[in-house]
């Protein structure tokens, strides 16, 4: 039989996997950036920018007090590249040949890959790669704009979408970020290492090597959590991690209150018989990002930490419920509420726009005190440390808010 595992010891898991388990460490550098998204497998890419933009803020969330330009100079020194993975990701170098397949045939990669402006705009593309060739890397603002126009990609100027045409088919990549703006430059001078002939390997191959790195990344998962993930496609019978499990490539668990395994990666043995022991305790209270791993999966969110979460920003203003860019708070292995907050940085000021409590929460003046910490500390790491609690003073929090 299987060994128990109870909700509770998924979630500790699962939180230990993502390292946000317990609070942070004093210090961070460099080399704890690289690692942290090296855990996670996949830090995806989003340009809302009303707090810190979202990979910035995950790694927070995990990192406390860094640098930002430490991501950037990861990307700009080879050690991560950008590609199409849970949406547009940084990626960990070692784990390219798990995309290269995608990127030789593109076709099956839905609204990511445009084959019909390939089809027609093949003398434009071969102009744009042309122009990088010989005059270096560039930005889609490198080139001017014919019509004024911008906006979707039915509104992209043409060397744009031939830009992103070239990037999904890997020939070009992100040499860096400029302004937060992609610089793209030659496959072979970005990674001048690879070779198809020397390095390619079979596409089961690496979708097998993704399903291992997904729940090694979740730490313990359903079957169901997995493909989500990476995005990946519906897996063929040899691929289902029961079958990898009969291999002894995973491990299985049961939770008594779910009708269907979880699985775990045997490097996260350990983690399964401490969390059996009850030698995992959740401390740490967070400000998660929307595109969190913990929580991009909605239907994980609800199963595992019983939180229904909606990113509004897409909702009219006057149809939100919580706000436009609500964070989830973690506290102590649960999300027990969510923050809409703004970052006004010329002012110094970070504002608290509203914060709700779930259902069934007790406000006290120890959570209260934990959540006020993490906020504060946030604002702090935006240079926004003067804290705006207005919009929320007759809230439950803030008044168990110790003075």
């Amino acid at each position: 039989m299987p060994p128990t595992v109870s909700i509770k010891n998924v979630r500790q898991m699962h939180l230990a996997a993502q390292g946000l388990l317990t609070p942070l460490a004093k210090k961070s550098d460099k080399q704890q950036v690289l690692d942290t998204i090296r855990q996670m497998a996949v830090l995806q890419i989003d340009t809302i920018n009303v707090v810190a933009r979202s990979p910035y803020l995950v790694l927070w969330s995990r990192l406390g007090n860094y640098e930002n330009s430490w991501l950037d100079e990861l990307l700009a020194e080879g050690k991560l590249f950008e590609y199409w993975a849970h949406e547009a990701s940084f990626l960990p170098i070692e784990h390219y040949h798990l995309y290269r397949h995608q990127m030789i045939a593109p076709e099956g990669m839905g609204w990511k890959f445009n084959h019909t402006w390939l089809a027609e705009h093949k003398k434009e593309i071969n102009l744009v790669k042309k122009h990088i060739r010989n005059n270096g890397a560039a930005r889609s603002v490198d080139f001017a704009k014919r019509d004024g126009k911008a906006g979707g990609w039915w509104e992209w100027k043409p060397e744009k979408r031939s830009l992103e045409v070239l990037f999904t088919m890997g020939e070009l990549m992100v040499a860096r970020r400029h302004n937060f703006q992609r610089v793209y430059d030659l496959r072979e001078r970005v990674h001048p290492n690879w070779d198809d002939k020397l390095h390619l390997v079979d596409p089961l191959e690496c979708q097998r090597q993704q399903v291992l790195l997904a729940v090694k990344a979740l730490g313990c998962a359903k079957a169901n959590w997995i493909t989500d993930y990476f995005r990946m496609a519906k897996l063929t019978p040899t691929l289902q991690p029961a079958a990898l499990a009969e291999q002894g490539l995973l491990l299985c668990a049961r939770v008594p209150e779910w009708d269907a395994p979880v699985y775990i990666h045997p490097d996260h043995a350990d983690l399964l018989l401490q969390a059996q022991e009850g030698k995992l305790k959740a401390t740490a209270t967070r400000l998660l990002s929307p595109f969190d791993p913990v929580v991009w999966d909605r239907k994980r969110a609800i199963e595992l930490f019983d939180f229904d979460y909606k990113l509004e920003c897409y909702t009219p203003a006057e149809k939100r419920r919580y706000g436009y860019f609500t964070l989830p708070i973690l506290r102590r292995g649960a999300l027990i509420g969510r923050l809409d907050a703004k970052a006004h940085r010329q002012q110094g000021r970070f504002e608290i726009k509203s914060l709700h409590l779930e259902d069934g929460v007790k406000v006290t003046e120890t959570l209260a005190n934990d959540v006020a910490r993490c906020i504060s500390q946030f604002a702090v790491w935006h240079g926004t440390p003067e804290l705006d609690f207005s919009a929320v003073k007759s809230s439950a929090f803030y008044r168990a808010m110790p003075d």
